[in-house]
Formats: C-alpha cells, structure tokens, sequence
C-alpha cells in the first residue's frame, strides 16, 4: 500500500477574497468569496492552494475599520464605480484596514435543495491550487487594500486576483521568496517576475539528502566547512540533477531546453536556429594570456610616505595598486586594513580619525551592553538569543584553534572572538550569527588586536559577504552562475569537461566562495589574499578568478586522470593548505588582463567583473582625492546577461551568442 502523500504547511492566512465582478453571468455583483489561502509543501513539490470558505460575504453587510481604528464604517451595497470609490477616501495601506471578526454575514435564502448544491459549486469553480514552479509572475497593486494577480507560465489568461482585506499580503510574499526568486519586471515595477529553474533546484539548498534528513541550509549554518566537505558530497547528485533534469528534458527540443537555461541564468538566451551550418553568432578571441609579476610587500616606510603632515593618505590610486601587487608587511597592516575595508575614510586627517574611534568606541558597547545585561530568565525567554549564544559558543572554541592567538584554554583572544561575534547579533540581530562568521572574523581580529576595531572591520567585511549567510543563500546560488559563466568563456574545454561529469556549476568551489577560501589557504595566505581582494582591484568579483585561476591549475589533472563527479569533489576538497597563493594571485591578475583586452567583450561578462565602469585605470599621479567608495560586493546585482558559450577548435577562442 502506497504511502500517504506528506504535506506540510508553511504558510495560512484566512479572509483572503476573490471579487468575482458583475459582468459574468449568474454571479451577484455584490458577492465576495471569501477563503483561505496556503502555501503547502506536498511531496517536496512547493503548492499554493487558495480554499473558499463555505460562506459567501455579501459586502453590503461588511464592516471595516477606519483609519484610526476608533471608528467602525459600513462599507454601503453600491455600484462597483462608487464602492471603487470610497475605498480610495480609506488610506491605501493594508494594515490599516482590518475586517471586523464580530460580523455577521447574510447567508441567502434558499427555496430549494437547489441553492445549497449551487452555492456548493460556487465555491468549487473559484478554488486554485498551482505549483509555484508553474508561476510566471505576480502583479502586486494596492487600491485600499493590496491585492496579487498571478500568471502561470503555460497560461496567457490571468488568475483570478487575490485580495489581501486583512492584510498578509507581504507576509505571504516573504514566504514565497523561500522557493522562488521574485525580481521586478524592468518595465512595470508593480510586476514580480517569478524564477524557479525547476522543483529540484528550488531545493538544492534546501535539502541534504543525509541519514538524517537535515536541510541544507540548517547544515550550512550549523556548519559550513564541515558540511561542504563532508555532508556536501552526498546532496551533490541531487544538486546537479535540478540543474541537468531528467532523461525527458534531455530530449526536449531546443526552444525547451533554452527556457529550461533562461530560468536558471535569468537574461540568457539561446540562439535557437536549426539551419544546418549557420549560426548568427559572434566570434570571441580572447588572445594571450599576459605575464605579469608580483612586487614585494608594501613597507611601513613606503605607507608613512603616502600621509601628509595632517594624517591624509595621498596617492591613493598609486597605494591601492602596490598593495594589490604585492600585499602588505605585517607591521602596516593594523592600520591599513580599516582604509581598505572602509572603516577609516581615505581622505580623513589623524584627529578625525581619533574623533571617529572614539564615537566608534562609545557605540560598540552600547550594543554590547544589550546582551551582557540580558539576565538568565530574560534569555530563556528569547530562543533567538539563546541560539546565537550557543552557537558562537561552540564556534569560537574551534576556530583557528592552532594560531597562537587563539590557542590554549581561557584564552583571551577567544573571549573577544565570543564578544565580537555577541555584539554583531545586536546590530545584525536579523542575520544574528551563522555558523563560519568566525572564519571570517579571526584574521581581522588578529590583525587588529583590539575588541572595538576589529567589530567595526568585520561589520564593514560583512557589508560584502553578507549573502553568503543568509538563509536563501541567493549571493551563493548567483556567484557560482558567474563563475560557471566565467570558466566557460576562459577555457570552454575544460568546462565541457566538467559538463560532461554533471559539474559543469562548479559546486566543488562553494566553499571557496562562503567564506573566501579561509579554509583553503594558509593563515598567513589568507591575510594575503583578503588585503589584496579589498582593493577593488584589478576589477569587481575578483575572487571568481582566482577561483578560475586555481581550476586553470588543476585542470590538466583532471582531464588527464579522467575524473568523474566523485573524484573531482574529493580532489578539490585535498588542495586545501597546498595551494601558492602568489601564483594564484598572479595568474588571476593574467586573466584579468587577458578577458579586459578583449574588443568585443560581451556586456555580461563585463557586468559580472565591473569592466563597464573605470575600475582600474585611475591616474596613477592622483595627489590626494580620495576614490569613489567601493560598493560592497553584492553578488545579485550581476545576475543578469549570462551568456551561453559554443566550442570551437581555439583553446583562447569561443563562440557567443549574448543578451545584455
């Protein structure tokens, strides 16, 4: 006997209405069907059902709450043009409308059995149940209340509007973002385009398919690394499905499988034409790679040189490059990271800068203060804090436990570690704390070496990362698409290799991309590499070539040993503390160079590295302006314009074809 189907409820608001209108036939004018609307998870498959309730609302007996919730105004039977009207003199908010639980509804009189059996029917025909992977968009509008049309995609007429009297509309939608991406129509704002590229990858970061059964996002916030290396390999078949699809999408035509590909990389599109031989294509020539070199450090000498008398740094453009080019020496580095990471601004003197610490240091235990007074009864009161607290705990007493910073018991950079990560939960607390925050916390508290600085540093740090974590993890889902897009344009054989053992999204790097390669390199690298990074320099998203730069390393010995899917996780999974990071940053450097000297660069590529706006040809004779601030690095703002690259026999050459 066949298992009962499991559903599970996620989300319900009853006094949801459908206006049925008075031009269809057999329907009252004055009617509303009021029911209950629901997001309900069935077998895995993400179902929205909306249930009338088993009485219709006759709107000449409803009442409604004014404004000022002191006055309770009847809302009178009139035509549809003044009713229209009226609900505009009521201010247009949704929560400030409100239906009255004490009202009575008029049932109609019924002379026969026949009325019962057609109000039955009358519910039935306006009930909807569709899959959120069906949903091609939702017009949000707001006329005295909010109100949502949805459009499925295999539909050009619209569902009946749902409307929102007693509020729950963003709620409902909040809810909905958990399995579906909802970005607006660039041409009509009150349009929510809906982007699911099927069931499986709706919950490729929502399930990990361990003996336990745990999702993926409980086990990426409990724990990152060890779950990208341990647990990660077992959801992978089930990650790479979503995107790969059944044997029957396989044999879909191509018009198909370019919406199938459009939905997951949204703004791609896929020359579809058939004529044998002929492709209205554009021919990519990447040429040479260059060679270039790295420098030495930046010295303490060379750093005081870039100040003038009243503490400004000078040459700002000239210094952000020779830190890129080859880092800084240890001794600059207490000073130097709160200009790189925006903590100091460029063009503050030293008094400005002691005025700015000073109201930093004030506001830092203000926040602290909020959970040290947190008495023991208050928290068991507060599950959230409770969590958050048992969390860093467990972290904190594991991170970089080997360092001489942090090793040993009762040790005093693990206290401040514990305080730092407590007080960002006061001024994050929606984020709260993740589990692998401290991987990115430890080397700036290492560097800094003082509990108020070091907050400061990693909140401007998280200002970046802050995707990473956060439990749609879209940073995440949308920066490995760029790096996939990326890879396939530098090295379209190798990437058609990975394709050919279904690892053609790289998930292998997730880790690298979560918390910076942290657990990839030495700690030593590791502050190498960050201070690099936080120049901004040579491009944005310079991390994605790095990550290109080490696959362009390995790629030899994976294509030559023939690996499959499970010897490619196990192998990029070893290189961790073997990699050279002065090489990695050189050969990154080269592909910059390489892809920016391109002519006929596609849009997209140029969005995801930021080559469309002056990022590294800043005069180099710059005396003192300070550069434009450099926009925390939001993976999802460059999700769009991914392009679909085509082989050809060149090694550095592709075929395109684009959308910007």
């Amino acid at each position: 006997m066949a298992a009962d189907s499991l559903v599970k409820v996620i989300f319900e608001h009853e006094g949801v209405f459908i206006h049925p209108g008075g031009d269809e036939d057999g329907i009252e004018q004055d009617l509303l069907i009021s029911g209950s609307l629901r997001i309900v998870d069935k077998d895995a498959e993400i179902i929205v059902e909306y249930r009338p309730l088993e009485e219709t609302v006759d709107p000449s007996n409803m009442l409604c709450a004014g404004k000022d919730s002191s006055s309770v105004v009847e809302w009178d039977q009139c035509s549809g043009a003044r009713s229209h009207q009226l609900l505009e003199t009521q201010h247009s908010y949704e929560t400030e409308w409100d239906m009255v639980n004490a009202v009575s509804f008029k049932k109609k009189a019924c002379t026969n059995g026949e009325g019962a059996l057609n109000h039955s029917h009358e519910r039935s025909r306006w009930a909807l149940t569709f899959s959120v992977g069906d949903l091609r968009s939702i017009t949000v509008k707001v006329e005295g209340w909010t109100f949502l049309v949805f459009r499925l995609k295999e539909s050009s007429a619209s569902l009946p509007a749902l409307h929102f009297h007693q509020g729950g509309s963003k709620e409902f939608l909040d809810t909905l973002r958990r399995f579906a991406l909802l970005s607006e129509a660039p041409d009509d704002e009150t349009c929510l385009l809906v982007s699911t590229p099927n069931k499986a990858l709706s919950q490729s970061f929502e399930n990990l398919l361990d003996d336990n059964n745990f999702g993926l996002v409980h086990k990426l916030r409990k724990d990152p690394y060890v779950t990208t290396l341990g647990g990660f390999s077992k959801v992978t078949n089930y990650i790479f499905d979503a995107f790969r699809g059944t044997e029957e999408q396989h044999q879909r035509p191509p018009e198909e499988v370019a919406d199938l590909l459009g939905e997951v990389i949204p703004g791609l599109e896929i020359n579809q034409q058939e004529e044998p031989g002929f492709e209205v294509i554009t021919r990519i020539d990447l040429g040479t790679r260059p060679q270039v070199t790295r420098r030495e450090p930046l010295s303490a000498e060379d750093w005081t040189k870039h100040q003038d008398p009243e503490g400004r740094m000078i040459n700002i453009s000239r210094l952000q490059q020779v830190i890129f080019k080859g880092g800084l020496c240890h001794a600059v580095r207490k000073e130097a990271w709160k200009f790189l990471l925006g903590y100091f601004p460029w063009a503050s003197t030293l008094e400005e800068r002691k005025a700015l610490q000073r109201a930093k240091t004030d506001e830092y235990f203000r926040m602290k203060l909020q959970w040290k007074s947190v008495s023991e009864e208050q928290e068991r009161r507060n599950s959230r804090l409770r969590d958050y607290r048992s969390l860093i705990e467990k972290d904190v007493n594991r991170t970089d436990r080997t360092n001489r910073f942090y090793e040993g018991i009762d040790n005093p950079g693990l206290v401040l570690l514990h305080d730092i990560l407590m007080t960002y939960c006061m001024y994050d607390f929606d984020l709260g704390y993740v589990q692998g925050m401290s991987d990115l916390l430890s080397p700036i508290l290492y560097v800094m070496e003082n509990e108020v600085d070091a907050f400061w540093c990693f909140v401007s740090f998280m200002d970046q990362m802050h995707q990473n974590f956060e439990e749609q993890m879209q940073g995440m889902k949308t920066q490995l698409i760029q790096l996939s897009t990326l890879l396939r344009l530098l090295d379209l054989a190798f990437w058609n290799y990975l394709e050919s053992q279904d690892s053609g999204y790289l998930y292998f790097c997730f880790r690298w991309l979560l918390i910076r390669f942290k657990r990839e390199l030495s700690f030593q690298d590791v502050l190498r590499l960050w201070e690099v990074m936080w120049t901004g320099l040579p491009c944005q998203n310079f991390h994605l070539l790095v990550c290109c730069a080490i696959l362009d390393s390995e790629k030899q010995k994976i294509m030559e040993e023939n690996y499959g899917f499970n010897e490619i996780l196990k192998h990029i999974n070893e290189l961790s503390m073997k990699l050279d990071i002065e090489e990695i940053l050189q050969k990154a450097e080269g592909i910059s160079l390489q892809i920016q000297s391109c002519k006929d660069l596609p849009r997209s590529i140029s969005v995801i590295l930021g080559f469309d706006t002056d990022v590294s040809g800043s005069d180099p004779t710059d005396s003192g302006s300070p550069p434009a601030p450099r926009p925390a690095q939001r993976p999802d703002a460059c999700s769009n314009g991914h392009g679909h690259l085509r082989e050809t026999s060149s090694h550095n050459s592709c075929k395109v074809a684009f959308t910007s």
